[in-house]
């Protein structure tokens, strides 16, 4: 019986897993990779480290050592009232504002914690309002247009019910070079 389910569950089930979701989802099957110029740029569900002023960021990262690492990913699992996650969040929004000193609507809560994975992809929409007139400045471009760019990249809920609308970066990002390299 062992030695069955080994071959069985082992191996020629992940083999016939893997080659139906490289028949009917090969994009997805292989990382969602996203390619400029037939260079890969990314993933369009992993998030990436954005600190330059004329990208939007994404999310705070726990995942790793500096944080973003695919490879490590995960929450701080700090409890409400541990004092690293309170003097974390305190630095957090102090960065914020010093970086968006700008900005005309209050930080979005999804700027200032982790996701549960530490490598989400999306940010609310509210998240890349905030962070517009930082773009905007830096790219030397109008809010409005920034704003718009936000609005054509903003994603609904899933089947119209599941989830909040999201934004994400990777994608917007890559708009925004487009639009103003």
């Amino acid at each position: 019986m062992t030695i069955l389910s080994v071959i069985v569950l082992g191996l020629i089930y992940p083999f016939v897993m893997t080659g139906l979701a490289q028949v009917m989802f090969p994009h997805q099957a292989n990382g969602s990779l996203v390619t400029v110029n037939g260079q890969v740029v990314g993933s369009s569900i992993v998030g990436q480290l954005w600190t330059k002023p004329q990208y939007f960021h994404g999310r705070p990262s726990a995942a790793g050592k500096n944080g973003y690492d695919p490879t490590s990913t995960g929450g701080t699992n700090y409890g409400p009232s541990s004092k690293k996650l309170i003097d974390s969040t305190r630095a957090t929004i102090a960065a914020l504002k010093k970086e968006n000193p700008n900005a005309t609507v209050p930080i979005p809560m999804d700027l200032v914690t982790s996701s549960g994975s530490g490598i989400d992809p999306d940010i609310s929409p509210q998240a890349a309002y905030y962070q517009a007139p930082r773009v905007a400045q830096a790219r030397k471009m109008d809010v409005k247009a920034v704003d718009d760019l936000i609005a054509r990249n903003t994603k609904g809920r899933t089947f119209g019910f599941l989830g909040e609308p999201r934004v994400n970066v990777l994608q917007l990002n890559l708009a925004l070079d487009a639009a103003r390299p």
